[in-house]
């Protein structure tokens, strides 16, 4: 799976976002004490932007910056042979971020996204305006490899799937503790955090240690 097929299985704009607020709700409770989380949501990262991010510790990441003009995706794979620092000029893959619209090249500058050097962080892009019907990408000559050049196919895995249960399965892997389904539901669903909730999720914190957290993100507490 690449781009072109992430491009088909991604959500709307406003679920994409709902998705994405769901996603870092859920790490603030499964992993309270700390700040670096796999999943964060800034609902004030720029004026009239918000920013979902990803990073898994390892060097892999993804940003989905939303705007008054749309959602913008990035990823970065770094052992992908589309990285730019797998390629001889060390810049982007070739068409990955060549025809990414005028009201999205902010992002595509944006220095949070790139190296000291202002080489980008990406191996895999996409995006969508708000009049569009569709999610997309560059026009792109992906290497001869077996499975996954740019990254797509894992980095956005979860919100390709985009249920529970795909949660639960990623959740109880990476925390190696059981996930209460019927929370991650309640979660997916955008109710507001309880104390029920909370402890059925993770039952060694407390809506009261949480709840400044999930309040931050423009999370309900009730």
């Amino acid at each position: 799976m690449t781009a072109y097929d992430v491009a088909r299985r991604l959500p709307s704009i406003p679920d994409m976002r709902a998705l994405c607020r769901a996603l870092a709700a859920l790490d603030v409770v499964l992993d309270p004490d700390t700040e670096d989380r796999y999943h964060l949501y800034d609902p004030s990262w720029g004026p009239d932007q918000q920013l979902a991010s990803m990073r898994d510790g390892s060097g892999n990441e993804y940003s989905v910056v939303f705007t008054t003009a749309g959602a913008y995706v990035r990823g970065f794979d770094h052992e992908s042979p589309m990285s730019p620092y797998a390629t001889d000029d060390e810049k982007p893959w070739p068409g990955v971020l060549d025809s990414v619209p005028d009201v999205f090249r902010a992002c595509v500058e944006e220095p949070a996204f790139s190296d000291e050097f202002g080489t980008p962080y990406v191996t895999t892009c996409l995006w969508r305006e708000h009049s569009d019907a569709t999610w997309h990408h560059g026009d792109i000559a992906f290497p001869a490899t077996d499975h996954d050049p740019d990254g797509a196919d894992w980095l956005f895995a979860l919100l390709t799937d985009g249920t529970p249960e795909g949660f639960q399965g990623w959740a109880q892997a990476y925390y190696e503790q059981p996930v209460d389904l019927d929370a991650v539901r309640h979660v997916y669903s955008g109710q507001p955090m309880t104390a029920e909730v909370v402890a059925a999720l993770n039952p060694a914190t407390s809506l009261a240690a949480v709840g400044e957290s999930l309040a931050a993100m423009g999370w309900s507490v009730r």
